[in-house]
């Protein structure tokens, strides 16, 4: 069994901006030579998620649209009285840190309307680091 593990770095805007990292995590499976496997998509930080969802416009609207109105900002909690922050952090641990696709014949299994993206919850902009392990044969 083999496991290659590669970051991929980058900014973000704030809030809630979402970034495609699909052809990257492609890309990474493909240098990892693993033809059979899986690979692991995280997200150090609590502040920020991976999904997949359909690269269209109107849905990532729909998309920025429910998180806010499923934990609003400034709903009177706790940790905001420590940092101004804690819809970020509720709204990462709804989606989650990380996902793991199956790797088939080199390729990344994911559905035709189904690509990987980052989202950045915390309120300001950020350097932001994703894990990629591949492991497999």
């Amino acid at each position: 069994m083999k496991a290659v593990v590669e970051e991929l770095k980058f900014s973000t805007n704030g809030e809630i901006d979402l970034i495609d990292i699909t052809y990257a995590i492609e890309e990474i499976v493909e240098r990892s030579g693993v033809k059979n496997g899986q690979v692991l998509v995280f997200v150090p930080g609590a502040t920020g998620a991976i999904v997949t969802i359909e690269h269209e416009r109107g849905l990532l609207e729909d998309f920025k649209r429910l998180l806010k109105e499923l934990v609003p900002k400034g709903a009177g909690y706790k940790h905001d009285l420590i940092d101004n922050n804690a819809h970020s952090h509720l709204r990462a641990s709804l989606l989650g840190p990380s996902l793991v696709l199956p790797v088939v014949e080199g390729r990344v299994i994911r559905g035709t309307w189904q690509q990987i993206f980052f989202v950045e919850l915390d309120v300001r902009p950020r350097r932001r680091k994703v894990i990629v392990q591949v492991i497999g044969s």
